[in-house]
């Protein structure tokens, strides 16, 4: 299931996305128009400007901005950042690796096999979206 990390990091990430002037947006005004609780928001919004999709500007006229373009942010980094590894298990995962140590034979388990369908599943959808491709027309 999509943490609510992930889920308002995506709306705050698409709110941004639809300024046409790209100017920094206070977080008050991005709570308020994504129903967001703004201490929350906060963090998300620092997280991702620590990760290099957006910028700040203190003071008057502040707020968060979109580094890159949105065609230029893939679904893929979003969701690593936000949500960490994109796969359901470790034994599947191919940036967070772990051996489960209830499984004796990963070449003959079956959640390890359903699990790599999953996960190759989800990075097809998030490898062919950017930021852009999700924004509402």
């Amino acid at each position: 299931m999509l943490s609510k990390k992930t889920k308002y990091g995506l709306k705050a990430l698409a709110y941004l996305g639809l300024q046409k002037d790209k100017k920094p947006v206070q977080i008050a005004e991005i709570a308020e128009q994504e129903n967001i609780s703004q201490k929350f928001l906060e963090s998300i919004l620092l997280s991702l400007r620590k990760t290099g999709f957006l910028g700040s500007k203190k003071g008057k006229g502040g707020g968060y901005y979109l580094i890159k373009d949105p065609s230029e942010i893939l679904m893929t980094d979003v969701m690593r950042v936000l949500e960490g590894p994109i796969s359901m298990v470790p034994c599947v995962s191919l940036n967070f690796y772990e051996k489960c140590e209830d499984c004796p034979d990963e070449a003959t388990c079956a959640v390890h096999k359903l699990m790599l369908m999953v996960r190759d599943a989800n990075l097809a959808v998030y490898k062919s979206n950017t930021l852009a491709d999700i924004l509402p027309k």
